[in-house]
């Protein structure tokens, strides 16, 4: 069995694992940390150290077992039930409308002036005394858990480069045109996310996994839709041999998605709740700990699956092979009975899905996507399309981990002012050192670059 082979059989059980891990997810990150800051409060001049945060004896509640350390008393074995308002996406998720200790239950009268002049305030968010330090983890050297913990921060961002990478790669290399709005497509499936998680919510449905199972269908549809469409007038119906009247094209229609999303969405980003966005540690470098939140390892898992899966489509599919006839030589394609229109339809359908997904991710991993958020994202998946090979699909995922990598290197160890500087100076340089890419001279590559 090939590497490849291996790899696609692997890829879907990464994502059942995530998925799994996910579902055995108790403790909200943003429940955790408001029960948390509220202790400062109820210990007024102690050192607070929080032991454990489980769930509470009834439901939406969070049990934090603490020691409070005063000056002149004893050490404090303490505890605190915090009960909220909703769970899940609902916005109202984090707010707390309950909390009792070993002495009973706050009155409600306290419980109102304790979030409007604590909890509510700076001095409450930063009172946050943090969880437990303490880590039954490896222990590895500094340098390396610093590198180890800036790579897995940058994991989300690499799938998202990746995906829209692919996205430009699959319509180049079928019909030599470059679409240009691809970023505003993932922005598209970035509201199409939301608003599938905010259909859910009004029937009361606030499970973090069906809300994003039904923005992930929204936004693959919302891409998959917008992008055949726009593809359509912009590419397929501009025969002129130069590419050049159908990248203008796409830059309009870039401006005209992003305004068209500007009026549907409104100005005001829509943002969902972090969910799953408890540090989990992995290994430690004295009081440094290397941590992975369970929707960074889900939102990388997605990428990595929906890349196998879109290679074993083009490799082993009729799709993929009428794809890389059609790429090679058109007309002789025609001959053989391949219909071109309908394949570049879908084509373009298949690349506006994989920026839909792209939106996904975003707003799963960051929350949200503002309607003119999505050109940065274009812009660089481009760049990381040019640099992997544009005409290759292994070449322009390469590309987008290339990118992640050189991003999440140079903010570690460089001013990060000037990162975007760099990569458009590498840019530059590979298109002239090596214009074709990374693997842009290799095969599978359907067309020269």
């Amino acid at each position: 069995m090939s590497p490849f082979s291996r790899f696609v059989r692997f890829a879907p059980h990464l994502l059942a694992l995530s998925l799994l891990a996910a579902c055995g997810i108790s403790i909200d990150a943003d429940q955790a940390r408001v029960c948390r800051s509220a202790l400062p409060a109820l210990n007024p001049d102690a050192v607070v150290t929080v032991e454990r945060v489980r769930e509470g004896p009834v439901p939406r509640s969070l049990r934090v077992d603490y020691v409070a350390r005063y000056p002149d008393r004893p050490v404090l074995e303490r505890y605190a039930i915090c009960q909220f308002a909703a769970e899940g996406l609902a916005v109202s998720k984090a707010d707390l409308i309950g909390l009792a200790t070993e002495e009973g239950p706050m009155s409600g009268a306290s419980l109102y002036l304790l979030k409007r002049y604590y909890l509510d305030t700076p001095e409450g968010a930063a009172g946050d005394p943090g969880s437990r330090a303490e880590a039954d983890v490896v222990d590895i050297p500094s340098s390396l858990a610093y590198w180890l913990q800036q790579i897995l921060v940058s994991l989300p961002r690499t799938a998202i480069y990746a995906l829209l990478s692919v996205a430009f790669a699959l319509v180049f290399g079928l019909s030599g045109r470059i679409n240009l709005a691809f970023g505003e497509l993932a922005a598209i499936g970035s509201a199409a996310t939301v608003a599938g998680a905010a259909i859910l919510l009004t029937h009361g449905i606030g499970s973090p996994i069906l809300g994003l199972a039904a923005g992930l269908a929204g936004a693959l549809f919302a891409g998959a839709i917008h992008s055949a469409v726009s593809g359509y007038f912009t590419i397929g119906r501009i025969t002129a041999e130069s590419p050049q009247p159908s990248l203008i094209a796409t830059v309009g229609m870039s401006l005209f998605l992003m305004e068209y999303l500007r009026l549907v969405q409104s100005p005001v980003t829509v943002w969902l709740p972090p969910i799953w966005a408890e540090a989990r540690p992995l290994a430690r470098a004295g009081d440094f700990i290397v941590s992975l939140t369970p929707i960074t390892a889900i939102t990388a898992g997605i990428g990595v699956v929906a890349a196998s899966g879109l290679l074993w489509l083009v490799q082993a599919t009729g799709f993929g092979r009428a794809w890389r006839a059609y790429a090679d030589d058109a007309r002789a394609a025609a001959l053989l009975g391949v219909d071109g229109p309908r394949l570049l339809l879908q084509t373009l359908a298949l690349a506006g899905a994989m920026a839909g997904l792209s939106g996904m991710l975003i707003v799963a991993q960051y929350g949200g996507l503002g309607f003119a958020g999505g050109f940065q994202y274009g812009l660089k998946a481009l760049i990381a399309a040019i640099i992997g090979g544009i005409g290759s699909i292994p070449g322009a995922m390469l590309g987008g981990l290339a990118v992640g990598l050189f991003e999440t290197l140079w903010s570690a160890y460089l001013p990060i002012e000037m990162r975007d500087m760099a990569l458009y100076i590498a840019l530059v340089v590979f298109l002239i050192f090596r214009p074709g890419g990374l693997l842009g001279f290799r095969d599978p590559t359907p067309r020269p670059v």
